[in-house]
């Protein structure tokens, strides 16, 4: 199975530093929307065959181009959600949420104060990309955070979060299956 990680375009949540990562979220600004929309040229040559994308408003917006230029179904999931950071949820502090997601990797029982543990995301992440094991190509929409995790936890891709952010509609390439997954190309850089 081929994955397309996308991160989701951007917001004025992003422009302001805030760790945006409850539900429904801020929605696409003016930038995020033209990322959207040049989604489907950017991934003219691959063969996607369904858009997965979290029911947060960002991402979802971010599929919705993707899809309808391809004619392939979206499906709406929010196992592919943003980890939640509880009571840090819209702190301009992304410290203290990115060292306890960090610690996930040797530790997944960890978690986030009002928010979520590692054991949870993983199953939830995990449990909406085996509900499409049966595609070839599937284009994600997800979050930073939820894509470095999983990435870094499933695909053994040792990414620091701090220091390879993904921007904005930057996209992961990833392919294999539970529990063998291998990074392609991690943000234009070939792997």
């Amino acid at each position: 199975m081929r994955v397309i990680f996308i991160r989701h375009g951007r917001t004025q949540s992003n422009v302001g530093h805030l760790l945006d990562t409850g539900f429904p979220g801020a929605p696409l600004d003016e930038t995020g929307e033209a990322q959207a929309a040049g989604l489907p040229g950017r991934l003219a040559g691959e063969p996607v065959e369904v858009v997965l994308t979290s029911d947060i408003t960002r991402a979802r917006q971010t599929a919705e181009p993707l899809a309808k230029a391809r004619g392939v179904p979206l499906v709406i999931d929010p196992g592919v959600r943003e980890i939640y950071a509880g009571d840090w949820d819209m702190d301009a502090d992304w410290e203290p949420y990115q060292r306890i997601i960090a610690s996930w990797v040797t530790d997944p029982t960890g978690s986030l104060p009002g928010g979520e543990d590692g054991v949870g995301f993983l199953h939830r992440f995990d449990a909406a990309l085996a509900e499409l094991a049966d595609y070839d190509c599937v284009a994600v929409v997800s979050h930073g955070g939820a894509l470095h995790t999983w990435l870094t936890i499933r695909a053994h891709m040792a990414v620091d979060i701090t220091q390879t952010p993904l921007k904005n509609t930057d996209i992961v390439i990833v392919e294999g299956s539970a529990p063998t997954w291998r990074v392609l190309n991690w943000a234009g850089r070939e792997l």
